[in-house]
């Protein structure tokens, strides 16, 4: 039992077609202030940064844009001082996970309010107070701040490719492994578990699961599905106050994976084939899980991924070491080469 658990939660969420036209008008209700600093990428400011950054002014907000290529500590800093000499008040993330993952980072940074405009369906970082910020020595996310306002407008999510959508099916269901993981953790190792946040990641993953099939059509009655389930998820974490309704062993293989591979997927994509992995060895339902994957055309194989088989296996390998901290299905000593290569080869993964 933890002796104070402190839950911060976004105030408003605003899922819709159009939404992000409205944006100055959830600004005001929110008291949110000037200067306005919007970090987003090049591609996304021409599609709809531009338009974004035109309605803030309008309404007689200092806004300042920088476009970022990547999500790297280097990069955070230097938008860091950047936002330091604005005295920003406001920190928007208008994108995907880079932009939101470094947004997120400098309004922790600076301590003040952070708007979360997700472009794509595509991660589960939409609403938690974690970001993935590399260069940072560590692999994995790092604290940051939860956001104030998400706006997520299906109508834009939509058009993003559909392998992001896909993308975001695997980071979701992953909280089928990643839930089995923190309970085993609590159950072997006495950590703190909670059983709100536990249930609403599996709600989130089952939700997604469910509706698949309009997932995979890539249109907005899809996308809406997909970023609400997201949003749940990400909400587990800020209840939680940690990551571990979201990630688990699963988790661990994709970021092993980062490291072996010439190069990797995108994350969802491989958490999605961890997840597959790590259903089996705790025994559930991989099968199904597979099948969805396949359902919304995210890869299931180590071919379809993009890397090489041996890549899959040696990442299994490793995989424990990632967070030795945080105890999961892999145990403290990890899967030998052979039960690996086995685990891959029974699940379809490799050949």
């Amino acid at each position: 039992m933890l002796s104070e658990h402190v839950i911060n939660l976004p105030r408003k969420v605003v899922v819709g077609i159009g939404v992000i036209g409205r944006v100055p008008t959830y600004f005001r209700e929110l008291g949110l202030q000037s200067p306005v600093l919007i970090v987003t990428g090049p591609r996304i400011y021409n599609v709809v940064g531009k338009r974004f950054e035109e309605m803030l002014v309008d309404e007689g907000y200092e806004t300042s844009v920088i476009r970022i290529e990547r999500s790297h500590i280097d990069t955070a800093q230097e938008i860091l001082e950047v936002a330091q000499e604005l005295k920003a008040s406001t920190v928007v993330g208008l994108g995907g996970g880079k932009s939101i993952d470094v947004a997120k980072y400098v309004a922790a940074k600076l301590g003040v309010k952070f708007v979360s405009v997700p472009t794509a369906a595509s991660h589960d970082g939409i609403a938690s107070p974690f970001a993935s910020i590399k260069g940072t020595g560590k692999v994995t996310s790092i604290r940051a701040v939860e956001p104030v306002l998400i706006v997520a407008d299906v109508e834009v999510i939509a058009k993003a490719p559909r392998r992001l959508l896909a993308a975001g099916t695997g980071d979701v269901i992953a909280k089928f492994t990643a839930v089995l993981d923190w309970r085993l953790a609590h159950r072997l190792r006495g950590e703190y578990y909670g059983e709100y946040a536990a249930s609403l990641a599996i709600l989130s993953a089952k939700h997604a699961m469910r509706y698949a099939d309009i997932i995979g059509r890539g249109d907005v009655e899809g996308a809406r599905i997909l970023v609400e389930a997201l949003i749940s998820s990400s909400v587990a974490m800020c209840i939680a106050g940690s990551t571990r309704p979201a990630s688990g062993s699963e988790h661990l293989f994709s970021h092993a994976l980062d490291i072996v591979a010439e190069k990797p997927a995108l994350h969802g994509e491989q958490v999605g084939i961890g997840t597959i992995m790590m259903a089996y060895l705790h025994g559930k339902n991989w099968r199904l899980i597979r099948k969805t994957l396949k359902q919304v055309g995210a890869p299931t194989t180590a071919k379809e991924l993009g890397v090489g088989e041996h890549h899959i296996v040696e990442a299994l390998t490793i995989a424990h070491k990632i967070r030795p901290e945080r105890y999961t299905i892999l145990g403290d000593k990890g899967l030998s080469w052979r039960a690996a290569e086995n685990l891959a080869r029974i699940t379809g993964v490799i050949s």
